[in-house]
């Protein structure tokens, strides 16, 4: 090798196989989904010529594929959830949150939980008509629907598309419960809805803060509102007389976990009437999608945040144990959670609670009904 190449193996950072950090994104790289039974990678074999000041991670653009669903509504048995019917307009969300458990779910469409997840992006078009099909069923039973659950149904394309605007409206039409959760300022635009329905006591909205630090907040959660912007979120909510609980999840040990009481008290002073946490979860592919993003944006305590991670999930990076997935176990979970009890009395919040005093009597089924069109392929309908 020749003083030459080695100057140019100083002067080319991709040579050196690095992840590097997208602006504006969450995920590091596409990470392979666990069902996939090949990997691409791309390998540079520095044949490639250095050019100065050139982008080696390009912006990535965001795209919103129209999907008809069959059905809207999925239901759940977990025992520590607050509900058991939850409905999201959208797969993947442009939020680009790092810890969002729900990123596994793109492995399902054969894409990848890491920046798929966060650039494509699916509107389930027709979920204002399901919803309304399903209220107008004879068994239907009313139960509060949460809202925005797997992924941020008041996510940035929501602007245009109005899908979680639509299924307010059918909601508000019968006199639905409803929960909703959002890191987005978007869910102000429908304050006349969640007003008249506050009225009835049919629903209650949730603004997930993670930390007051605006510098964290940008590479952790990357276009979700910002920390000072979701508790004006909360103010504005709550001064037109909807309840509002401010969900601190996750809480991430040396990362966001210091500011646990921060967070109480500026929710409560902005309106929030309630409170609630979860530990940070790290299922599936969540898991090395998080350990990349602590590697480059905290290298100096990564495996402090893990190990104490491990402390409160027996030793391994992750339990599903429906007893422990959301609080952990174990001296550092009992002290998370002993900090949040004081808390909730220092700044006089309530626990979370409100799905279980929702009112589900006011509720009437749907007026019309969408007709589904037949298929006009020239066959012949066998009952005419």
């Amino acid at each position: 090798m020749s003083a030459n190449d080695e100057d140019f193996i100083e002067l080319a950072p991709w040579i050196n196989a690095v992840p590097q950090a997208h602006k504006g994104r969450g995920a590091i790289d596409n990470l392979a989904g666990r069902f996939e039974t090949r990997l691409i990678e791309t390998v540079d074999d520095g044949w490639l010529p250095y050019i100065e000041d050139t982008d080696i991670n390009p912006a990535l653009k965001t795209s919103v594929t129209p999907e008809l669903a069959k059905t809207i509504l999925s239901r759940n048995q977990s025992p520590d959830l607050p509900f058991s019917v939850s409905l999201n307009p959208y797969r993947g969300c442009e939020h680009g949150c790092i810890y969002c458990f729900a990123r596994p779910t793109h492995s399902y469409l054969g894409l990848s939980p890491g920046l798929d997840f966060e650039t494509r992006l699916y509107a389930k078009t027709n979920a204002p008509e399901l919803l309304r099909r399903e209220l107008a069923h004879k068994s239907y039973q009313p139960q509060p629907i949460a809202l925005g659950v797997n992924t941020d149904a008041y996510q940035p394309c929501e602007r245009e598309l109005r899908l979680t605007r639509r299924c307010l409206e059918v909601l508000h039409e019968c006199d639905h419960p409803v929960g909703l959760i959002t890191k987005s300022a978007l869910i102000e635009r429908d304050i006349d809805l969640l007003g008249a329905m506050a009225g009835k006591n049919l629903v209650a909205a949730s603004i997930t803060i993670t930390t007051l630090d605006h510098s964290i907040s940008r590479t952790l959660e990357p276009r979700a509102a910002s920390p000072s912007r979701r508790l004006r979120t909360i103010e504005k909510l709550a001064q037109a007389g909807i309840p509002v609980l401010v969900s601190i999840a996750p809480v991430i040990p040396f990362v966001t976990e210091q500011e646990l009481e921060k967070v109480m008290g500026a929710a409560a002073d902005a309106g929030a009437s309630a409170a609630a946490y979860t530990v940070l979860r790290l299922p599936w592919e969540v898991n090395p999608l998080f350990q990349q993003w602590l590697e480059i944006h905290f290298p100096e305590r990564a495996q402090r945040v893990m190990n104490r991670i491990r402390d409160m999930r027996g030793g391994k990076d992750y339990d599903a144990n429906f007893a422990t997935r959301m609080r952990g176990e174990g001296l550092w979970a009992d002290m998370i959670r002993q900090r949040f009890a004081k808390g909730l009395k220092r700044y006089n919040l309530s626990k979370s609670g409100r799905f279980a005093q929702m009112e589900c009597s006011l509720f009437r089924k749907p007026h019309t009904i969408p007709v589904t069109p037949k298929k006009n392929d020239g066959q012949l309908d066998f009952f005419g």
